[in-house]
C-alpha cells in the first residue's frame, strides 16, 4: 500500500473523503495599529481583491493581487499580517487577554504572537519561546515591524518553560506538528506513522510542562495543523487522563471531533474540540483546556 493510500484510508475512517485543496491566502488586520476599514480601503485602492472571512473578526481572504502582499507599504508598516485563516483561530479562543500574563510556548515565526499582542492591545505581557536560536532574529524583526511592545522573547525549549519561574493566565500551545498535505505538496512522500508518533510524544511533553505553569483559573489553547488523531484527539484524551485537565466548550469554525477514533472510545469531553478538514482553509485542530477544579 502506498503512503498516500494509507493516510487516505485513515481519513476515511475519521469521516472525511480525501481531496486535494489549495487554501486561499489570507491576511489579518492589526487593529492595534490602525482602524480596519482604513487598511481595507488602502489595499482595495491597490487593486487587491479581498473577501471577509466570515468566521474571523479581522481576517480577509485575498482573491487577487498584482504583487506580493509582503511588499506593500501597509505590510511593512505592520498594518496587517499574512496569516492563514485557520491559523488565526487559536488566539481568539481565550476568554480575556487584556492585561494578562501570556505564554506563547512555540512562538516562531511570530504570527500568533503578533495576533496575541493585537488582541491584548499591547497590554499585559507575552513571554514568547522558541527552541531554535536562528529563528529569534526574524521573529524579533516581525514583532518590531508590527509595533508589538508587550513581548519578551526567550531562546528556550517549551519543555523547560518552568525555568522561567512564572505562572500564566493564558498559554498558547501551537505545538510543532506533522503538518498536512494542503500546505505541502510533498507531504505524503515525506511523512510516516513513525513521524506522527514522534511528534505526538513531543507534544505531550510540552503539554505536561505547560500544565505545571498554568494558573488554577487559567486557560490553555492547544492547536496543530496536523490531521492525525495521534497529535490531536488522542493527545487531548491523554491530557484529560494524566494532567488534571478538562476540555472547555468553544465556539469557532470547524466540526465537533469524534469521541471514537479507530475503534477506541475516548472521553466525552473530546467532542468539545474542533477539527477543520482541508477545504476553505488548511487542515487544523484546536481545543481549550482548563485545570480541573
Amino acid at each position: 500500500m502506498s503512503n498516500k493510500k494509507f493516510f487516505e484510508e485513515r481519513y476515511a475512517k475519521l469521516g472525511w473523503k480525501f481531496k486535494y485543496v489549495k487554501p486561499k491566502q489570507a491576511i489579518r488586520i492589526n487593529t492595534m495599529n490602525i482602524a480596519e476599514e482604513k487598511v481595507v480601503n488602502r489595499l482595495e485602492a491597490l487593486k487587491i481583491k479581498l473577501e471577509k472571512v466570515p468566521f474571523l473578526e479581522h481576517g480577509y481572504w485575498v482573491h487577487h493581487s498584482e504583487f506580493s502582499l509582503g511588499a506593500t507599504s501597509e505590510y511593512l508598516l505592520g498594518l496587517y499580517s499574512i496569516q492563514e485563516a485557520a491559523a488565526q483561530i487559536p488566539a481568539t479562543l481565550f476568554t480575556e487577554l487584556k492585561n494578562k500574563v501570556v505564554l506563547d510556548a512555540c512562538a516562531a515565526p511570530g504570527g500568533k504572537t503578533v495576533q496575541l499582542a493585537d488582541l491584548m492591545q499591547n497590554t499585559g505581557v507575552i513571554i514568547a519561546l522558541d527552541v531554535k536560536k536562528e529563528r529569534l532574529t526574524a521573529m524579533a524583526n516581525h514583532l518590531e515591524r508590527c509595533h508589538v511592545k508587550n513581548t519578551i522573547i526567550y531562546n528556550l525549549d517549551a519543555r523547560h518553560a518552568s525555568k522561567l519561574k512564572l505562572k500564566f493566565d493564558c498559554i498558547l500551545l501551537d505545538v510543532p506538528c506533522s503538518g498536512n498535505f494542503s500546505t505541502d505538496k510533498q507531504w505524503f512522500r515525506k511523512r510516516t506513522i513513525k513521524d506522527i508518533e514522534r511528534n505526538a510524544k513531543l507534544q505531550r511533553e510540552i503539554m505536561t510542562e505547560a500544565a505545571k505553569i498554568l494558573k488554577d483559573d487559567g486557560e490553555m489553547i492547544y492547536s496543530t495543523c496536523s490531521l492525525e488523531p495521534e497529535e490531536n484527539e488522542l493527545n487531548i484524551n491523554w491530557a484529560i487522563e494524566n494532567l488534571n485537565l478538562k476540555v472547555a466548550k468553544i465556539d469557532c469554525y470547524g466540526e465537533n471531533t469524534s469521541t471514537k477514533i479507530f475503534g477506541k472510545q475516548l472521553d466525552n469531553q473530546i467532542e468539545n474540540c474542533r477539527r477543520i478538514w482541508p477545504g476553505k482553509t488548511q487542515g487544523f485542530f484546536v481545543c481549550k483546556l482548563k485545570k480541573v477544579a
